[in-house]
């Protein structure tokens, strides 16, 4: 298993590169705080991604979710930067994270990103 230099991300081989298949990842209990008034965030963060070379190990992707739990972001920024270091550790295929905001003031938020590999093959 590989370690990366991102965040502590650790990745394996794709068992089955030549086939495009769908992971999705599902984490229901990511928490990060509020940057205007300090409070906690709770929300569900599903990702969804095509393999290529490599896939992300479980546990690791686990700690590298819980570290945003005393990080001050907003719900948009949270989602993208998922995505962003997501697919510089994988090179995935196609990739889309997911975020699912628990009610505040009477409303929630779900925000979508999504990346695809330049001439990556349509599933």
């Amino acid at each position: 298993m590989a370690r990366s230099a991102n965040r502590g991300l650790e990745v394996f081989a794709n068992p089955a590169p030549r086939r495009n298949y769908v992971i999705r990842h599902v984490a229901p209990e990511f928490t990060s705080l509020c940057p205007v008034t300090g409070q906690p965030d709770f929300g569900t963060v599903e990702i969804e991604y095509v393999p290529d070379r490599r896939c992300v190990e479980l546990k690791s992707l686990k700690l590298y979710l819980q570290a945003f739990r005393d990080q001050g972001i907003f719900y948009e920024a949270v989602t993208n930067r998922i995505l962003d270091e997501l697919v510089a550790v994988l090179e995935p295929r196609e990739m889309t994270v997911t975020t699912r905001w628990r009610p505040r003031g009477g409303m929630h938020s779900v925000v979508t990103a999504r990346y695809k590999k330049r001439g990556a093959a349509r599933r």
